[in-house]
């Protein structure tokens, strides 16, 4: 039996997406940005590397600097101003405490009510291999909820913030909730167009299409969520 994806919910002002590189956010979650924004909510970006190793016949330091810039722009398209960078290495990233003293910080500085990432999970919603980036950053991420709102872990990171409601997790093969973004799949589709350097690589250079796709896994998720075109979270911490 197919189980139906409940509706997000809404009940949040501040929004801080946490994820490994630049583009994970695109590849669906963006829609749902577009949407929250639009509904007058405040989200930023996170991105725990720079995507520096990203495009093969890039090096990293240039590649790092493209990306960057794809991202701010991509961010803009859904209405998200805040975008930040930290300097963790792109496809080494590793759990650990750095890694989650990084994000306390972050949590404990932007004091959101709805916390966003990607993928915690071994495997895909294509059941793949999940990468070690994604699965390192979303478990971090899950961690240091707790972590933010404890005074006496990483106390040097800032005031303590409790008030996280929600850890919803983009591209999980568990998804639980899903959000419409029936009126957001242009601006979903420019965001991750945005990503023209990184998009070539991945097509050997030649056109990639990403409108096809993108509104094929909105109105795949929709199936699960009373026809509406959409794009599918698990909620993981409420």
């Amino acid at each position: 039996m197919t189980i139906q994806l409940q509706e997000m919910p809404a009940d949040f002002d501040r929004v801080l997406c946490v994820v490994a590189h630049p583009d994970d956010m695109e590849f669906g979650g963006a829609g749902a940005v577009a949407a929250w924004t639009s509904a007058g909510k405040r989200v930023g970006y996170l991105l725990l590397t720079r995507g520096e190793a990203g495009i093969d016949g890039t090096e990293p330091a240039k590649a790092a600097a493209v990306r960057e810039e794809e991202q701010r722009r991509g961010a803009r398209i859904v209405g998200v101003d805040t975008v930040e960078f930290l300097d963790h290495p792109d496809g080494t990233l590793e759990y650990g405490l750095p890694l989650r003293q990084d994000i306390t910080a972050a949590i404990r500085r932007h004091r959101p009510e709805l916390v966003v990432g990607y993928n915690h999970r071994d495997a895909t919603h294509t059941r793949r291999w999940n990468t070690p980036d994604h699965r390192h950053a979303g478990r971090a991420l899950l961690d240091a909820v707790g972590d933010a709102g404890n005074r006496w872990i990483f106390p040097e990171a800032g005031e303590p913030w409790g008030g996280v409601r929600y850890a919803a997790m983009v591209g999980s093969p568990e998804p639980t909730h899903a959000v419409d973004v029936t009126g957001s799949v242009d601006r979903a589709v420019a965001s991750l167009e945005a990503h023209a350097a990184y998009l070539a690589e991945l097509g050997g250079g030649a056109p990639v299409d990403v409108r096809a796709p993108l509104t094929g896994l909105f109105r795949a998720t929709g199936e699960r969520f009373g026809g509406r075109l959409s794009i599918a979270f698990e909620l993981v911490v409420g």
